[in-house]
């Protein structure tokens, strides 16, 4: 038996509201279960219990054993002197405020339908489970119930991802162009360099970056440089050029010591070499004025795409790394890559910008994300076994927050999915 399930119970009200004993013989009628706590005090706030003829106003607290009471020092906390009735599991001792008062106490074991209790035992069981907890009835929930959750997932989504945003925006001093450099940067790198180039992209002065950011050598030399690409001895020509420059750039700019973390080259394509993206990092910011206003105002799918429209520079054509020439080839962001950028930059940062700023942005959000492709994974290939497909990234993006978010961390009495499944089994 788990606590969350017995706040669903009650939340719910999958019990009687009338014709309830205390564990004391008092009869007991539910009039309000009250608002749902999910942080520190009572579970719920400002219930209405009508004890004997006595109607009660105030909070409950829910345990699986009464003793759990002592267990979490409960009578030594002021916060639970409001308490009004212990609702529990099992009756295993006599529960008292910090005045000694004893607290009326439900125990909803005798109270429960066998059918939900079954559905629940059911649900949580791991019995011939690989995937998720409602593998085997998830196929069947209503079609409404499950858009309508996924929907709020991808908002979630969006809503976590703005914590980083305005974790930067605060360091930033309220510089969105700033949020956007580092952001952007990081999600260059994908999963292997992502934690590299961020750490790249605040080691750098973004002052210096707004003055040489029109030049894509001196933009190049410095983020290479940064990164400890330009470290080592190379008779490379442009190598050589690169480090010039950063030498000069440094020297003007009086640029600090960089204590980024080096890249890694080991386990990557060579399209995905740190060479390549941060010199198309480059030109893209090179090639741009207004790069923020463009990005936040843009509409549609189309003006984004086009906005990412660059290549690395001409030297990377015939080259991955250094010196060592490779067949020549244009190295232009790819679809692919751009729709991560978007999935991952710029829909959080225009969610979070607008919500700053007290605006509305859903509407525009949406046609935009339901326009890319969706993604291929595991996790996206499992659910599409069970019969829960995704269609495009927004859908995508939903199932993986609903995944991560609920799945693993067994919070099915919190997602609409396990609370549907429940409460058809009274």
């Amino acid at each position: 038996m788990r606590e969350d399930f017995l706040h669903f119970i009650w939340k719910h009200k999958k019990l009687p509201i009338t014709n309830l004993v205390s564990t004391s013989g008092e009869a007991i009628e539910i009039v309000q279960v009250g608002t749902h706590n999910h942080f520190a005090g009572p579970d719920f706030f400002n219930a209405q219990i009508r004890i004997g003829s006595q109607l009660w106003a105030g909070n409950i607290e829910i345990h699986i054993k009464s003793s759990d009471w002592y267990a979490h020092n409960h009578e030594q906390d002021e916060n639970y002197d409001t308490v009004i009735l212990h609702v529990v599991w099992e009756d295993d001792a006599t529960v008292h405020r910090k005045d000694n008062i004893p607290i009326p106490t439900l125990a909803l074991k005798t109270y429960l339908s066998p059918k939900l209790i079954k559905a629940y035992e059911a649900l949580f069981s791991k019995s011939g489970k690989r995937f998720i907890n409602c593998e085997k009835q998830i196929a069947g929930l209503d079609s409404f119930v499950l858009k309508n959750w996924l929907d709020r997932m991808y908002f979630e989504r969006l809503e976590e991802k703005s914590a980083l945003i305005l974790s930067l925006l605060k360091k930033s001093k309220n510089n969105w162009e700033e949020v956007l450099f580092v952001l952007l940067l990081k999600n260059f790198g994908l999963k292997i360099n992502g934690d590299a180039f961020l750490s790249l992209a605040q080691s750098v002065d973004f002052t210096s970056v707004r003055k040489i950011g029109a030049d894509t050598l001196q933009l190049e030399s410095l983020l290479f440089g940064h990164a400890g690409l330009l470290d080592e001895n190379n008779t490379d020509l442009y190598f050589k050029e690169l480090k010039d420059e950063y030498q000069y750039v440094k020297h003007k700019f009086k640029c600090e010591e960089s204590n980024a973390v080096r890249p890694a080259f080991f386990k990557l394509r060579p399209p995905n070499f740190p060479t390549i993206r941060l010199s198309q990092f480059s030109n893209l910011y090179a090639g741009q004025n207004n790069l923020f206003s463009r990005l936040i105002d843009a509409a549609s799918i189309e003006e984004l795409y086009g906005v990412f429209n660059v290549s690395a520079s001409e030297y990377w054509d015939t080259h991955y790394t250094f010196a060592k020439e490779s067949k020549k080839s244009k190295k232009k962001l790819t679809k692919k890559f751009i729709d991560l950028l978007i999935i991952n930059t710029i829909l959080p940062l225009k969610f979070c910008h607008a919500q700053y700023h007290g605006k509305e942005i859903e509407s525009n959000l949406i046609p935009i994300i339901i326009g890319i492709k969706k993604e291929d994974n595991s996790i996206i290939e499992t659910f599409n076994n069970l019969k829960i497909s995704a269609h495009n990234a927004m859908e995508s993006q939903s199932l993986l927050q609903l995944y991560t978010n609920y799945c693993v961390k067994n919070k099915c009495l919190q997602c609409a999915v396990g609370n549907s499944l429940l409460k058809g089994n009274d």
